[in-house]
């Protein structure tokens, strides 16, 4: 079996090259770089670091506190006086009963599940925006590779016909007809390498790197059918494995802790209330009075501290509070009808999109079987117009057509293999399963060493069978 057909991906965990990156190291290197993975993960810390926001608002609250008054009475008949009063000490209070607080921290708990969620889809995603931004690198390459091998195909039988004519052997529609494939296949060489720059600028954006060589993919590489064979399965286990859905899940729970919490504002409050601290008063001349708190009206005489504990329950019960609470409530039934909805919504598209991604898996695969045989054909067809254009039983664009149906051949097959991949790694992800050991896996099949189309692009002579062994 010639073993040059086509590039890849990636190569193993050994060091490469300097300018040579494989996909683990291209995924190790977006983990640290990535925008979208940071993000996600500065939510989860900020959703974790709520939980305990909202648990301060069960505990016991101590503050000290100061007071500091000048007072100055002017009673009838008497002679008015003129003090100081400062008052110090410490307050505890610890709720007893707050229904609207219990709540709302376990809707914070709530909504830290669904950050990790969606930061466990995040993670998924990063490895998919990898693996795509990689193999897009090298399908460009391929195709300015297959674009530069048929401009120097073309110019070749464009110089052949430019030949012929100047021994009158062919008419001069023929030389046009060379020269117009040929500077099509130009600005089709000059398109595939924009394309292959803006394909290194989007892996860079991933990694914030620029490679210029990828690890490629080696021959043979298996084409596995998906397991299970069956999409029903698949669409049962994404159903409860899928990442996405799992944090619409969680986000419908949170809305609906969100609407108890909401209700729970009507509920009555009981708190446990205890001070203690001291009153000093001073300025207050012979005879004067200064009353202190109590139900008996006590009273002191000169200068002095009082200090005092106090123990108490403080009990409130809501009445009117001017229809805020009612429209907080609708307000958030609201919530919980958009949140059930979209969470219908996640989970028909990924229905969908995993029973869609099993049959494009297979489908890659018998594609990529036939283009097998195709690129056989296709060379096979290639040799004999060559040969009839010698002889003159074939036209010189009949022999153009056949260069491109053959690089194309080679384009068509490289590209089944890394839909395959693709669609793989996408099928995982849809089903909940998809993890950084897929890339590994996927890994081993890749080699800085590894040649890649241009190998047989640039030997135009002869083609081995690839199905052979």
């Amino acid at each position: 079996m010639n073993k040059r057909l086509l590039p890849g991906l990636i190569a193993a965990f050994t060091a490469q090259p300097v300018l040579a990156m494989n996909l683990v190291e291209t995924y190790e290197k977006a983990l640290s770089y990535d925008s979208g993975i940071a993000e996600a993960r500065a939510t989860l810390r900020a959703e974790q670091a709520n939980i305990d926001v909202s648990r301060a608002n069960l505990l016991p609250q101590i503050n000290a506190f100061g007071n500091a008054q000048h007072t100055d009475s002017e009673p009838d008949n008497t002679t008015g006086d003129s003090y100081k009063t400062f008052s110090y000490g410490v307050e505890l209070t610890q709720p007893l009963f707050r229904a609207d607080a219990w709540l709302d921290f376990e809707t914070s708990e709530i909504r830290s599940k669904a950050a990790r969620a969606q930061y466990n889809l995040a993670q998924q995603q990063l490895i998919l925006n990898v693996a795509e931004g990689y193999f897009s690198v090298l399908r460009a390459a391929d195709a300015l590779t297959t674009a530069r091998a048929t401009e120097t195909a073309i110019g070749r039988q464009y110089d052949q016909a430019q030949e012929r004519f100047d021994v009158g052997l062919i008419a001069i529609t023929e030389v046009y007809e060379a020269r117009a494939s040929f500077d099509d296949s130009k600005s089709r060489r000059i398109a595939a390498e924009s394309d292959l720059d803006i394909a290194r600028e989007e892996l860079a954006r991933l990694t914030g790197e620029y490679t210029e060589q990828l690890d490629n993919l080696r021959q043979p590489f298996p084409l596995a059918r998906p397991e299970p064979m069956d999409p029903t399965e698949w669409e049962n286990i994404a159903l409860g494995q899928n990442w996405e859905i799992q944090t619409a899940l969680f986000e419908l729970d949170a809305s609906k802790s969100t609407l108890e919490s909401r209700k729970a504002r009507h509920y009555p409050t009981l708190d446990l209330n205890a001070s203690y601290g001291e009153t000093d008063i001073e300025g207050l001349g012979p005879g004067a009075t200064g009353s202190t708190a109590g139900s008996g009206g006590a009273s002191r005489t000169g200068n002095g501290t009082t200090t005092e504990g106090v123990i108490g329950v403080t009990l409130n019960l809501p009445l009117y509070l001017g229809g805020g609470t009612q429209a907080g409530v609708r307000q958030q039934r609201s919530l919980v009808t958009v949140a059930d909805e979209a969470l219908n919504t996640v989970r028909r598209d990924v229905r969908v999109n995993t029973r869609s991604l099993f049959r494009q898996v297979n489908t890659n695969i018998e594609s990529a079987s036939a283009l097998e045989q195709t690129i056989i054909s296709r060379r096979s067809a290639l040799d004999a117009t060559r040969a009839g254009y010698d002889v003159g039983t074939r036209n010189i664009v009949e022999v153009l057509d056949a260069e491109r149906d053959y690089y194309e051949a080679l384009r068509n097959y490289a590209n089944a293999r890394y839909d395959y991949v693709l669609n793989t790694l996408n099928l995982k992800q849809s089903a909940g399963t998809l993890s950084p050991q897929d890339l590994i896996d996927l890994n081993n099949w890749l080699s800085a060493t590894a040649p890649g189309i241009e190998a047989l692009a640039e030997d135009d002579e002869t083609i081995d069978d690839p199905t052979e062994n």
